[in-house]
């Protein structure tokens, strides 16, 4: 049996806009997206014969085929045309759930990256991405991460450079949101505010951080149906302690704030840690090239 170990990256989204309803019931996506070495550890044993298998730190996570890592290693074999094999995934979660960080795409996405290795299979970064398109919205981002725009449902990916080196503490507070109900709150919002994708990006590529993080905005912040409290308290702890911008992470509920100085970073975790159970130091993570 060979065993291999392997790192699922938490995801932010440095700005998220969202547009029309498309036909196949997904939504138009425009978002900044940014991996952070705040990570889940997946081991995985290779093995002939028998069914996957998955275990979880958290006893309150399926480990049947409702999993997303388990769906990830069913697709895998079948696109390899491989029977034989059989995998147990073992993770251990240490990103928050149900909290806009994209745990389950980057565990998902980490799946495909170890049974690719474990099997020899040779397949590019470019096929996994592919691949992935069917496990959900996150997931082709996850197979590299790094800073890329995501455009379409999230499968349309276009590089960007690294973010410039920076600290950020994220923040997850005691409630979670459900995503059908916010894309519902959406459909029938008038949104008053977009975010400014085009200047976001234009400072990335200029290595201007204060530039990057003034343009950080999620548009699902103005729609929560609870908790927005909660999200503003945080972010305004952020603000307080020298963060160059701040917002909500995906459909939330978990909050980031982007710092030039490690300390004060570290400042601002130590005060929210007095508020919240779940608060994280972290940096942005590079793109895992081929």
């Amino acid at each position: 049996m060979d065993t291999t170990t392997e790192k699922a990256f938490a995801k932010l989204n440095l700005s998220l806009d969202v547009g029309a309803k498309r036909p196949d019931g997904y939504h138009e996506m425009t978002t900044v997206c940014q991996t952070v070495d705040f990570c889940d550890e997946l081991t995985l044993t290779l093995r002939r014969g028998g069914e996957s298998s998955v275990s979880v730190n958290l006893p309150y996570l399926p480990c049947d085929r409702r999993n997303i890592a388990l769906k990830a290693a069913a697709l895998f074999f079948e696109h390899i045309g491989e029977s034989a094999f059989s995998v147990h995934i073992d993770i251990l979660k240490h990103i928050p759930v149900c909290a806009g960080l994209g745990g389950g795409s980057a565990d998902a996405a980490a799946v495909l990256r170890a049974l690719n290795s474990l099997t020899k299979s040779g397949l590019t970064p470019a096929a996994l991405e592919t691949l992935s398109e069917a496990l959900g919205s996150d997931v082709p981002f996850c197979v590299r991460g790094g800073t890329a725009l995501s455009t379409g449902r999230g499968e349309i990916l276009t590089p960007l450079p690294p973010l410039k080196p920076c600290s950020i503490t994220l923040c997850k507070p005691r409630f979670s949101v459900s995503t059908p109900t916010l894309f519902a709150r959406l459909d029938k919002a008038r949104l008053r505010f977009r975010p400014d994708t085009e200047g976001l990006i234009t400072a990335i590529k200029a290595g201007d951080l204060p530039g990057c993080a003034r343009r950080i905005f999620n548009i699902f912040e103005e729609i929560l149906p609870s908790g927005r409290d909660q999200v503003d308290i945080i972010k305004s702890v952020l603000l307080e302690y020298g963060a160059l911008g701040a917002a909500m992470s995906g459909t939330g509920s978990a909050v980031f704030g982007v710092f030039e100085a490690p300390d004060a970073a570290k400042a601002a975790s130590d005060s929210l840690s007095h508020l919240y159970r779940e608060v994280f130091l972290t940096a942005p993570q590079p793109r895992i090239e081929e």
